[in-house]
Order: structure tokens, then sequence, then C-alpha cells
């Protein structure tokens, strides 16, 4: 047979496969471009809400300024997504409410359109989190989840934030604010730098290891304090304080300490209490019921501390989005469900 006729042969025989093949179906194509989470609910201001003037005026008291991490490459982000609705549902003033987002700058394209097109009146912006600032500060801890970078990013707020931001709220990933966030904002710090719920009935000498404690002098830093345990997932924080008194170098120095000495197990947690636990403004416990996750190991569930509630916290290994789909929810995890805005994929897709 000739050259050409083999060249003929086998140009119909591809044109005949093609024709075979199926073609992309429809939802395939749609999937991948419909956003991973439903648009929430406007939230608007409430008739005797002052008019937010931030950013224009920088120094505008009516804004409450919110920060938080934003993961797009781990579910952490669901929960985040779940924690801004909550603060937007319960405010009286949503629209005086400004987010500042600490994220990756390479995730930024993908974090603005999921932020914008889930919440689309939204105030916040977007600051870049460089994981090699903290990375080679880091210790391997009890739980993998408690040793990414973005979990040390709370203690560059002072650096990251415009220095017109003179207070922040902090707020963890995953939890859920169901009181007016005013009421948290507006508490007096007097000369404190940092206000959060202590619980002073917890063993304080368990966030720290023998080397700390029988060091001949890394326990001398508590003198003249009386420490008690905070949890770092709800904080109010002075940042003009902050500055200038450079507490991002103090922090940074006991993780240097714990590099060479292994002194703790816990994270991000343990600087906090080294350098704050004994001068921390009182909040009141019902702006942190946390717990809800469970230890860092198991993530059993756990019921809520008594007393009123404002924010529930699933710190711990067990968080409530992955257990409701696993089907093995907690009880309190109902309480998280109506704020999860993730799209479900059986909820636009045949498959």
């Amino acid at each position: 047979m000739p050259p050409e006729n083999h060249i003929i042969t086998t140009v119909l025989l591809l044109l005949f496969l093609l024709i075979l093949l199926p073609l992309p179906s429809p939802t395939t194509a749609t999937t991948t471009d419909t956003p991973k989470f439903r648009e929430a609910p406007a939230f608007r201001n409430g008739k005797n809400c002052p008019i937010s003037k931030w950013p224009k005026n920088p120094y505008d008291p009516s804004t409450i300024h919110i920060a938080m991490t934003l993961d797009y490459s781990s579910p952490y982000l669901r929960g985040s997504i779940a924690g801004v609705l909550s603060v937007l549902q319960h405010s009286t003033c949503p629209e005086n409410t400004f987010f500042h987002f600490l994220a990756v700058h390479r995730h930024f394209n993908h974090l603005n359109k999921t932020i914008t097109s889930t919440f689309p009146y939204l105030n916040f912006n977007l600051y870049n989190f460089n994981p090699n600032l903290v990375r080679h500060l880091i210790s391997s801890s009890i739980r993998r989840a408690l040793d990414q970078p973005l979990n040390y990013a709370r203690i560059y707020l002072a650096d990251l934030l415009p220095a017109t931001v003179n207070r922040i709220i902090y707020l963890d990933s995953d939890l859920i604010v169901v009181d007016d966030v005013d009421k948290l904002w507006n508490i007096e710090l007097n000369d404190r730098v940092l206000g959060a719920p202590e619980y002073c009935h917890a063993n304080f000498t368990h966030y720290f290891t023998h080397k700390f404690w029988f060091h001949p002098t890394f326990p001398n830093t508590f003198e003249n304090r009386t420490p008690c345990y905070f949890n770092t997932g709800v904080m109010v924080i002075d940042l003009q304080k902050w500055r200038n008194d450079d507490y991002t170098q103090k922090l940074e120095h006991w993780m240097r300490v714990q590099k060479r000495y292994r002194i703790y197990e816990l994270g991000s947690l343990p600087p906090f209490l080294l350098v704050f636990a004994g001068n921390v403004k009182q909040v009141e416990h019902r702006w942190n019921q946390h717990g809800l996750g469970g230890d860092n190991l198991e993530g059993q569930c756990r019921d809520l501390h008594p007393g009123p509630v404002s924010l529930l916290h699933w710190s711990g290994k067990g968080k409530p989005w992955l257990r409701l789909d696993s089907k093995k929810p907690c009880p309190l995890d109902s309480l998280w469900a109506p704020y999860d805005l993730f799209r479900h994929q059986s909820l636009f897709s045949d498959s």
C-alpha cells in the first residue's frame, strides 16, 4: 500500500475515534466554575448606627476592626467564612465592621473572588503574610495543624496592618459569634495591651515542659505576676501599645528559646502566655466558650462551660465541618451548621 494511503487510513481512524468519544458533560464544566460558597445575605446597619468613614477617615471611632487568617489551601477557609457570617448576622451595625484578612500572597486572587462572591457588601482588605517571616522560628508541636505558619500570623498584626488601626479584635477560624461584637470591641483595656477571657483554675504548669520549670532563669519571667491561661483565638489588642513596646520581638525571643531548649508543646500559644499571662485585661468568659473541638489528640465531644454564651470556639482537634461531613457530629456542632455557607458537591452536581 502506498505511504499516502497509510496516512489517509490513520486520519480516518482518528476521526472515527473522536466521534465515538463522549463530549464533556455540562455538569463537569460548570462545577469547576461554581463558587465554593453560597452568597450570604446583605446585612445593613440599624437606624441608630453612625456612618463609618474608615478608611477615608483613618481615625473613625465608629469602625470595628476584626482580623482573621484565610487559608485557601485548607478546610479552615470554610470555618473562616462561617465566622464572618456569624459576626455580621449578630451585629447591630454590620456595615461599620472592617475585616483585615491575613493570607499568603499567591492565594490573593482566589481569596478575593471567594470573599467578594460570598459577601458582596463586605468591607475588607487582604494583607500579605510571608510564611518565611516565621518558618525558621517554628518548632514542631503536639498537633501538625498548630505548626502552620499562618497560625503565627497574629504575632505580626501590628506590623502588617495600617498604623492608623490602633485596636483590633483577633478571631480564630474555628468559631462563631452569637452576640453583637460591638460589646467585645468596647471593653476597656486600661493600661493593658491585650484583653481576653482568662481561666485561672487551669493548671498553668502543664503548658510548659520540665526543661522550662527546672531552668535556673526561665521561670523568673513570671516574677511579680500571677499567670493564668488564656486562649489566643479571641483577643482584643491595643496595637499602638504593642508597637510602642515591640511585643513582636518579645514573642519571637521565646520562639528562639523554644528552638534551643524545647520548653513547650503547643504551637503559638505558649509564647503569648510567657509574654502576657498575668498582664491580661480580663474579659467575660462568655466571649470564648473554647475547647469545643476537644483535646489536641482525640478531639472528643465536649459540653459548654456553665454561664452565658457570646462566642463558641471549636479549639482542639475536632472541627465541626469535618464531623458534620463524616456524619459523626457532636451535639454542639449543630450550633455551627447554620453558619456554614459551603456548597456541597451534591447541591450543584448530578454526580
